[in-house]
């Protein structure tokens, strides 16, 4: 039987996983603002771009980082695939928040928001529960359902999702 901690630091990474990726990518295309000269009637203007906004602002800050966590956890809860995984954590009120303020801290973490992750690193965290690839992707399955559920846009889906995506291997192991 996998513990609580097993299962939580699972969730927990898994999660991190999803978001790295895309929180990489954004910060590799918000190197900063560009500025651009036009001649509009022999007068020269310069216009600042402004720089886009952070995933962590796109994706509703804390606040709409925090809606998502707690519908996907229902999910994983209810979900038959990965819910032994996250029984012990849901049915522990302690647990279960501290469960879900790591992800939350994560999500906010990797998206470039001001949150610090505290929890474990994810191999630590899933070492010995076995977890496989059709696990880790009933999980991000459940984490794109809560995005849905909330409307983020395809693209800040894809950018969380990229950057949580190489925690795979500490989570799922070798299982390919």
């Amino acid at each position: 039987m996998i513990s609580f901690a097993s299962r939580v630091r699972l969730g927990v990474c898994m999660l991190v996983v999803a978001l790295a990726v895309p929180a990489v990518a954004l910060a590799a295309d918000n190197t900063g603002t560009t500025n651009t000269t036009t001649s509009t009637n022999a007068t020269s203007k310069t216009t600042a771009t402004a720089k886009p906004k952070s995933l962590y602002v796109r994706l509703g800050g804390k606040k709409g980082i925090t809606a998502v966590v707690n519908d996907f956890v229902s999910r994983l809860n209810t979900d038959t695939r990965v819910s032994t995984f996250f029984a012990a954590t849901t049915a522990d009120p302690t647990r279960l928040t501290t469960f879900k303020q790591h992800l939350v801290e994560q999500l906010c973490q990797a998206s470039g928001g001001p949150c610090k992750y505290t929890g474990k690193d994810m191999k630590s965290a899933h070492a010995g529960m076995n977890i496989t690839t059709e696990n880790f992707n009933a999980v991000v399955e459940d984490l794109t359902a809560a995005l849905d559920k909330y409307k983020v846009g395809s693209n800040e889906k894809n950018q969380l999702l990229g950057v949580l995506s190489p925690m795979k291997a500490d989570i799922a192991g070798s299982d390919n």
